[in-house]
């Protein structure tokens, strides 16, 4: 945790801007989040949205991979709610590495990866088409973000 937002969080009180799911921080995925088991998206809860926010985004992602990330899931405008359900895609759904519009779970080749949940808190809604993907999303989002929040969650196939 960065020192402003240290200073954020001792002066207001609150919590800073974070997510969480069925999984902790920095340990395992459970099975029927990946391409193992169901392939159904987890559920996410959002704590401490900040006041500004219009809208939210979400980009999941492996950095693990020999080619570079592989995204696995880019969302935009999601309401600003406390939580997406498993299952489910409130948002624009964009592009993923497979060119698919969904969630698509973790499934690496070999050995442990880890996967980036990455909320992001908006001041705008964003006008982009489903055809886009990761890069066009934090295009759209320069000069937008207010706050962001991160989980990471490991798997072995």
């Amino acid at each position: 945790m960065n020192l402003l937002v240290l200073i954020f969080w001792f002066l207001s009180g609150q919590d800073p801007f974070s997510i969480s799911s069925i999984f902790a921080d920095k340990h395992y995925i459970p099975f029927n989040y990946t391409c193992s088991g169901l392939n159904i998206s987890p559920e996410i809860r959002i704590k401490e949205i900040p006041k500004n926010t219009v809208s939210l985004a979400l980009i999941v992602d492996d950095p693990d991979t020999a080619f570079g990330n592989f995204d696995h899931w880019v969302m935009w405008n999601i309401p600003v709610q406390a939580k997406i359900r498993k299952n489910s895609a409130p948002g624009v759904v964009g592009r993923n590495s497979r060119k698919e519009n969904k969630y698509t779970g973790p499934c690496p080749p070999s050995g442990v990866h880890e996967y980036h949940f990455k909320m992001f808190a908006l001041d705008k809604k964003l006008d982009l088409a489903d055809t886009c993907g990761k890069q066009s999303l934090i295009n759209a989002m320069k000069g937008h973000v207010i706050s962001e929040a991160r989980l990471i969650g490991f798997f072995n196939k």
